[in-house]
Order: structure tokens, then C-alpha cells, then sequence
């Protein structure tokens, strides 16, 4: 592929973000993985990367196979096999991993936010470049609720 091809590829895509979810006791339940795929069949979202990660008890950081994760059947996550765009490097999974209470385990997901690709296109076509953008925690937004009541 050429370099304008690539660039042209790029210039239509949405905003790119990612999350790092810990589960305590490295205990998934699995009940958020249908959403997470609905969200990919509907054009959401495409995830980009995705990876497990645990804590050991020595605070060292270890890189989980999404194989690892279905040996009792509970979960189904052969979907998700080969989702890695190569984003993610040993940093961000030590990153991550900081994040993480010992004998923890996370999922980092990377995801293109396709819903807002013409949008951002539009913008990007105009002239526009996006100079900040973050999250604001939901409890952050219940507590100042509760604040103005």
C-alpha cells in the first residue's frame, strides 16, 4: 500500500481510545464480551488491540492468551483471537500493569470510535484538529450531581 493510500486510509478514521479494565482476583465473568462484540457488529466501535495482562503476587507483569482464558468454557473469546493491530508495546503493557493491584489481572482494549469517523473526517477536511479530549468518570458525574441537588 502506498504512503497516500495509507494516509488517505487514516484521514477517515474516528478518534482512537483505550481503556484498561482490572478484574480483582483475575475473576471474569465474561458478562460485558456480548456488548463489546454487539458493539463491533453494529459499527460502533473496531477494536483495534486487545490484551489480558496479570499481576503476579512479585508485582512482575505477564501478558495473558486470550487461549488462556477459556479453558473452562465459561467464556467465549475465540473472537477476539488476533486482535492486535500493534499498537500495543511492552511499555504500555508495563503502563497497564502499574495500574494493577497484585494478583489482579486487566484487559486492555484499543478501539476506533467509528460512529464519530465522519464527523471527525468533516473536521479534519476543514482544517479542524482535535488539540484535547478526555473522559470524565462516572462517578465524578454522580457526586456532582448530587452536589447541585
Amino acid at each position: 500500500m502506498s504512503d497516500s493510500a495509507v494516509s488517505d486510509e487514516f484521514a477517515e478514521m474516528g478518534p482512537i481510545d483505550y481503556i484498561v479494565v482490572e478484574f480483582p482476583g483475575n475473576r471474569m465473568t465474561g458478562e460485558g464480551f456480548p456488548l463489546l462484540v454487539d458493539l463491533v457488529d453494529r459499527g460502533v466501535i473496531r477494536i483495534l488491540d486487545l490484551m489480558f495482562v496479570r499481576k503476579e503476587e512479585d508485582g512482575s507483569v505477564v501478558g495473558m492468551e486470550i487461549a488462556d482464558l477459556t479453558g473452562d468454557g465459561a467464556l467465549d473469546l475465540a473472537v477476539f483471537e488476533g486482535a492486535s493491530s500493534g499498537l500495543l508495546g511492552e511499555d504500555d503493557i508495563e503502563e497497564a500493569g502499574s495500574a494493577l493491584e497484585p494478583g489482579n489481572s486487566a484487559g486492555i482494549l484499543v478501539y476506533e470510535n467509528l460512529w464519530a469517523a465522519p464527523f471527525a473526517t468533516a473536521l479534519r477536511r476543514g482544517g479542524a484538529q482535535l488539540v484535547a479530549s478526555g473522559r470524565i468518570p462516572v462517578p465524578a458525574v454522580l457526586a456532582a450531581l448530587d452536589a447541585t441537588e
